[in-house]
């Protein structure tokens, strides 16, 4: 399927070990806080909780930060929060879509806004990018989960519309409504996954070179180091000898 991209796993894994775990932990907390405040604080009556406690033991957070943040939402602590999407393009034409979780609108619209003209890119309308991806649930599981045949059948069975198969896991993908029950369904067949959650999924990937390279990782960097920015979704590919430069 289209849209994979094996350079957004590079990313992902180079992230986490390059000292931005306590950011990423803080993220993560605020995502377990509004989904209990806006929910119920019991992750089995609340699939979007359950689905960021997954996320966030993926990434390893302690226990005990996982119940503070649950515990944050039932006080006069926790802030309020807006969720909102931000898109525009970047450096060659490229689109990127941008999910913050904000208590400042105006801030977070005026930082987000610096960070594209600052590497060479533009902001755009609601829906000027979001077109080129599909909104999908994405699960995730390591090779060990078995053979490609057997993880197809379980995610069919499961009631998943897609698996992709590489040598870094099995990728599977669902309507968004149906990703809680489909996680649970394969987790009685596949055991525990390493990751659940919603994405944007680029419909076509574009590779670029190297210089177009470096002013998208440039803005990346800039737009996922701000504390509002949840997450940060591309249509960009990176060759092997481009990402060898990098």
């Amino acid at each position: 399927m289209a849209g994979h991209s094996k350079w957004a796993n590079i990313q992902h894994r180079k992230g986490k070990q390059d000292g931005i775990r306590s950011k990423m932990f803080s993220k993560l907390a605020k995502e377990i806080t509004v989904a209990a405040k806006m929910g119920d604080p019991d992750p089995d009556k609340n699939p979007r909780l359950r689905l960021a406690i997954k996320a966030s033991k993926a990434q390893s957070m302690p226990k005990d930060v996982i119940d503070r943040a649950i515990k944050k939402s039932q006080t006069g602590d926790a802030a309020d929060y807006t969720e909102i999407r931000y898109e525009g393009y970047g450096a060659g034409g490229i689109a990127i879509i941008v999910e913050a979780m904000t208590d400042n609108l105006n801030r977070t619209a005026s930082n987000v806004r610096s960070y594209f003209t600052k590497a060479g890119g533009n902001m755009g309308q609601t829906g000027s990018v979001s077109h080129g991806f599909d909104r999908l649930g994405a699960i995730t599981y390591p090779l060990s989960a078995g053979d490609a045949d057997k993880v197809m059948e379980a995610a069919i069975d499961a009631g998943a519309d897609d698996v992709v198969t590489d040598e870094d896991g099995h990728f599977i993908y669902c309507a968004v409504e149906d990703l809680s029950a489909v996680s649970e369904a394969l987790e009685a067949v596949l055991g525990e996954s390493t990751e659940a959650k919603l994405i944007w999924k680029p419909q076509v990937l574009t590779e670029v070179d190297l210089e177009t390279a470096q002013k998208l990782m440039k803005l990346v960097d800039l737009l996922e180091e701000d504390d509002d920015v949840q997450t940060v979704t591309h249509n960009f590919d990176v060759p092997e000898d481009v990402a060898a430069q990098l």
